[in-house]
């Protein structure tokens, strides 16, 4: 046999820059990036004389949960021979013979085998080895045990709750590679590609702030004392939504790494109830000819049944199969979700339940675009995606036109600044509303056809405050139809310069015809987030609708204008 030579730092290095190299994107709320409350281990409770954890039946649960944790200086352990599977002894012919034995009388170990003795692994454990699975010995200041991430779980306040959610993707790609087995071998994230690690829109967050030599992520100086629901977002202990202002951050971050020369693609980490419109913005707004995947996990990092770590897998092997390329090596799938060994088409996917294979495709066409386990596509999608989009930032005009309403009651235009001179996206992402129809709606009979009295006040409230504004309104299936004062409602909002798209309800699967002549955009075979989300950046491209001179007495020239800037907004939906 030949003799096995160790590698030398150098060496494993060239290794390593031989790996492609991913971009790891941390997104909010990721459940994915969650671990379950960390509860104080038997052993713990036992030192210091603490209730135990127990079953049903009131027996206590051995040392209690294990968890991924570093040692703090080297141990010497010894495990039982043939402990690892019920069936190693019986073929124990076909094992080398233990390190030595354990003594039953006094505990020690020898070389030599002894009566009774136990048959036993020596070895030596370091703090450099990386993460181990061990007893949960951490308490409260108070001594009291851990049992959920908050001193008061009845009423949890950031001031006195842990952050249970992952910072950055570093410590999930580290454990996956530790604990996750593959083949029989671990290292299987690492062993295909190198990543870096970046922050757009965490779910976890520094509230100490952080030196710059313990940052995990891509990013220059000390990390500034962070703030739940301001610098990162969780859904538990307290839940915490960003707003538009950080989704344009996030994009902006997002364009910057993907135009890097050093990454083959990239993946985007958030929650499983949320990830198919954050995937689908990426979709239109970032111009990459790389590939990104959106992941998001149905159950907690760690926790029995997750599928998270598979995802992330899943993902690096999508990447590096090269499936996506088209002859000159551009993506040609754009965005897509990988979920239970499937990559979905970003624009044609929705959650649909938190059980296994809840992710289904909507609009009745398509969806699935890739089998991860067979390394094949099965179409290539026909909408503009990514380096083909016409909504992508780059894009984007410097400006559009956006409509206010002044003191006096006038509407007047607006310049609304959209991207910078650097392609970067401004915090000026439209102000959409879905609004849903329902039969027995109606406050009075006969109906007089008055407007809506709900949507008049809040096309009131983004006249004074939002220049960037419209309507997603999900009517009846399957052509969107919707009771009279709301059809008056919104078709009030158009004349207004906000556009309106129209939807019918549920998943669709089918789609809607062009109406012409009619003041509101068709919204195609879409759901209403994923509509919502193509009329945000469609009017990040267009602006608002020109609002005539007198807005309740339209002339047949001013309502012309109005259709040929919807039919605008039409070409966008039916193409993206």
């Amino acid at each position: 046999m030949d003799e096995v030579v160790p590698q030398s730092m150098d060496e494993k290095e060239d290794i390593e820059s031989d790996l492609p190299k991913i971009a790891v994107f941390a997104g909010p709320r990721a459940t994915i990036l969650n671990t379950s409350a960390m509860t104080t281990s038997n052993k713990a409770r036992e030192k210091y004389g603490l209730d135990l954890l127990t079953d049903d039946d009131d027996n206590p649960i051995g040392s209690g949960p294990l968890r991924p944790q570093r040692l703090a200086t080297s141990a010497t352990v010894y495990i039982e021979a043939f402990s690892a599977h019920p069936l190693e002894e019986q073929k124990s012919e076909l094992y080398a013979d233990p390190d030595g034995y354990i003594d039953p009388e006094t505990g020690e170990f020898s070389d030599s085998e002894v009566s009774d003795g136990v048959p036993a692994y020596e070895v030596t454990l370091k703090p450099e080895d990386g993460l181990y699975m061990l007893p949960y010995m951490a308490r409260k200041a108070t001594g009291e045990p851990w049992d959920s991430d908050s001193l008061d779980p009845t009423n949890p306040t950031a001031e006195e709750s842990r952050v249970p959610f992952f910072p950055d993707g570093s410590r999930l790609v580290e454990q996956i590679d530790r604990f996750g087995i593959v083949g029989g071998t671990n290292n299987s994230l690492s062993s295909q590609a190198n990543f870096d690690y970046y922050r757009p829109a965490p779910p976890g967050g520094y509230e100490d702030g952080l030196p710059e030599e313990e940052r995990t992520d891509e990013g220059d100086g000390d990390i500034p004392p962070e703030t739940w629901g301001e610098d990162f977002f969780t859904y538990a202990p307290v839940s915490e939504d960003p707003t538009r202002e950080i989704l344009a951050d996030a994009t902006n971050e997002v364009q910057a790494a993907m135009d890097s020369t050093d990454y083959e693609g990239g993946f985007w980490l958030e929650s499983s109830a949320s990830v198919e419109e954050t995937i689908y913005w990426i979709n239109l707004l970032i111009d990459t000819k790389k590939p990104i995947c959106g992941n998001g996990s149905q159950q907690s990092h760690g926790d029995l049944g997750n599928r998270g770590d598979r995802n992330v897998l899943n993902s690096v092997e999508y990447i590096n199969s090269g499936i996506w390329k088209d002859d000159e090596g551009r993506d040609k799938v754009g965005a897509v979700l990988i979920q239970e060994e499937q990559a979905f088409t970003a624009r044609d996917v929705e959650k649909v339940d938190d059980r296994p294979g809840g992710y289904e495709t909507i609009g009745g066409h398509g969806g699935i675009v890739a089998d991860i386990s067979e390394e094949r596509l099965t179409f290539v999608p026909e909408r503009k995606h990514t380096w083909t989009s016409e909504v992508n930032v780059t894009s984007l005009p410097r400006h559009v036109t956006g409509v206010q309403k002044t003191s006096s009651g006038k509407f007047t235009e607006v310049k609304v600044e959209i991207t910078d001179s650097y392609n970067k996206l401004q915090p000026s992402i439209p102000d959409v509303t879905i609004t849903k129809g329902g039969a027995y709606s109606s406050e009075s009979l006969p109906n007089d056809g008055e407007p809506d009295p709900v949507l008049m006040e809040d096309i009131e409230r983004k006249l004074e405050s939002e220049p960037l504004a419209g309507f997603i309104m999900e009517g009846s299936t399957p052509y969107g139809g919707l009771r009279e004062e709301t059809e008056t409602a919104l078709e009030k909002a158009a004349l207004r310069g906000m556009p309106v798209v129209t939807t019918s309800r549920g998943r669709p699967g089918g789609f809607m015809g062009v109406n012409e002549g009619n003041l509101f955009i068709e919204g195609e075979n879409f759901g209403t987030t994923k509509a919502r989300l193509l009329l945000m950046a469609a009017m990040m491209k267009l602006g608002s609708l020109p609002v005539p001179s007198d807005p309740d007495n339209p002339s047949d020239a001013e309502i012309d204008a109005i259709q040929e800037k919807i039919a605008e907004y039409q070409e966008i939906f039916n193409t993206h």
